[in-house]
């Protein structure tokens, strides 16, 4: 995996991904507007992508009838420097005609405990709590 990053003034960077996605992001300038999100939102986000990605999949693969997976995260960071994440709340709203909750539930559980590889870099400073609901779209 490569990747690339360019400071571009100020507090702005572009990051350059291995396959060929750019997106801006930085840091609060003086004036209090910030180009884009900081790189610790994009750890979050990052976080919440892999295991959505995850759920999603494994609900595929037991052929869920899942239509939408949303992933909300709440997180609180270290007071001092680094600030790493000292927790991390992810709740996960999953819709579909007859999702079966124990299956979004284990699918879950297997994401955050076995397969999001973010998760677990991330579980090495913080806890990391879920939670989920199911609406039907019946």
């Amino acid at each position: 995996m490569k990747a690339r990053v360019n400071w571009t003034g100020k507090r702005t960077f572009i990051g350059h991904s291995g396959t060929g996605h750019n997106f801006v992001f930085g840091t609060k300038e003086e004036d209090g507007t910030t180009p884009g999100p900081s790189p610790m939102e994009l750890v979050l986000i990052g976080t919440g992508g892999c295991s959505a990605y995850d759920v999603v999949s494994i609900l595929e693969k037991g052929r869920e009838p899942v239509e939408d997976v949303v992933v909300e995260l709440d997180a609180e960071r270290a007071e001092g420097t680094p600030a790493v994440f000292t927790r991390v709340h992810m709740r996960f709203i999953v819709k579909g005609r007859g999702v079966s909750p124990a299956k979004v539930e284990r699918a879950i559980q297997l994401s955050v405990e076995k397969y999001c590889s973010a998760s677990a870099m991330i579980a090495k400073t913080a806890e990391i709590t879920h939670d989920f609901e199911v609406i039907s779209s019946d």
